[in-house]
């Protein structure tokens, strides 16, 4: 069994990393601090392909595999 990851899963771990060092830990610490949820790192999720993963295209989401 292979359990490496395909290309286009690496591409998606890459594009979660960026976003979340680019986006997410620089208000991290803030936002656990005051309680706040960054709404709008979820719609920013939501641009990226990352809320509807693995719901096919013709439903809205984006038809990725599980693992992605």
């Amino acid at each position: 069994m292979n359990f490496a990851l395909t290309l286009e899963q690496q591409a998606v771990e890459a594009r979660a990393r960026r976003f979340a060092d680019e986006e997410v830990a620089p208000i991290a610490r803030e936002a656990d601090a005051t309680g706040e949820f960054p709404l709008h790192l979820v719609r920013r999720m939501g641009e990226l392909g990352f809320l509807a993963g693995p719901i096919p295209e013709a439903y809205g989401g984006t038809g990725m595999d599980y693992i992605s």
